[in-house]
């Protein structure tokens, strides 16, 4: 995801983005006023490979029950598989479990602001870390998705697909499109991102209503193909360790007591899968095993 130099004005490029986006942006919860850095961290971590409409229901009621890290952090990871249901990726319940601890052990219950003691939290990652400085600390950093990825590689760099990431490529990227202003920066941060998700779409982007057609390179070039390296493509879902994995926890959660070997043998027929999936969900510790029984952690 490169620039060149036929590249749109960046400052233009970036002003028509906010100006678009203050009229058109969703109205979503974690973009109102005093949502407080814990949802947004929350909502951060949900919205990895989540969906939105799937995320809000979810978000609105973890918040409610567990409104500050101290208050997750007082009940068991167990309970964080349970109330994370079907927004997939159940490690990140424990990812979010195991970061309220650090915060509420290490940093008096607060979210820390800066980006490196972000990091130092239990499974958050560059992306996360970047995105709870921007959005709920007002910081200037740039904020990569892969919707502002591809943003930026359609419309500055004139490429259909943004190819593999690049952390570094990708971050001096965004960087450029950013204001000194942080709270311009972070709108536009906001903005690009928003961008991506709702018009400039992976497989039917809606160029007539996109607000930087005029200046985006990959429309002024004709829409060319892309011909570099594609991301790998994500094995799919049915019949996969993932799915298996996913009616194993399900039993798990369903349950107040601890579930028997004869009871998760009935959520697959493969008796070999099935083994590997449970052997994976006890080795990333969401689940463990009592003698012949299981249950959440």
């Amino acid at each position: 995801m490169t620039t060149n130099n036929s590249a749109p004005n960046l400052a233009e490029f970036s002003l028509v983005t906010r100006e678009w986006f203050n009229e058109h942006g969703r109205d979503l919860p974690w973009r109102h006023d005093g949502f407080g850095a814990w949802g947004i961290l929350v909502s951060e971590i949900m919205l990895q490979q989540t969906p939105v409409a799937r995320v809000i229901p979810r978000l609105e009621q973890w918040l409610d029950r567990w409104p500050t890290p101290a208050a997750l952090a007082a009940d068991s990871p167990g309970e964080a598989v349970r109330a994370w249901e079907r927004l997939g990726y159940p490690r990140r319940a424990l990812n979010l479990h195991a970061a309220a601890t650090a915060i509420t052990k290490n940093h008096d219950g607060t979210v820390p602001e800066d980006v490196q003691s972000l990091l130092a939290l239990p499974g958050i990652g560059d992306y996360t870390a970047r995105a709870v400085a921007a959005f709920a600390y007002g910081h200037r950093h740039p904020v990569v998705d892969t919707n502002v990825r591809r943003v930026i590689a359609r419309a500055v760099a004139g490429q259909g697909e943004a190819g593999p990431p690049s952390t570094r490529r990708d971050l001096a990227a965004m960087e450029l499109l950013l204001p000194e202003d942080p709270v311009a920066a972070q709108l536009t941060n906001a903005a690009v991102m928003e961008l991506g998700a709702i018009v400039c779409t992976a497989k039917r982007p809606l160029c007539d209503e996109c607000p930087v057609r005029e200046l985006c390179q990959w429309r002024a070039r004709g829409y060319p193909p892309f011909e570099g390296k594609r991301q790998a493509v994500q094995k799919r879902f049915e019949g996969s360790d993932r799915q298996v994995r996913g009616l194993i926890l399900a039993e798990l959660r369903a349950s107040d007591v601890p579930v028997t070997a004869g009871e998760i043998a009935q959520v697959w027929p493969d008796a070999e899968q099935r083994e590997r999936a449970l052997a994976g969900l006890l080795a990333d510790g969401l689940a463990v095993q009592n003698k012949s029984d299981f249950e959440l952690p």
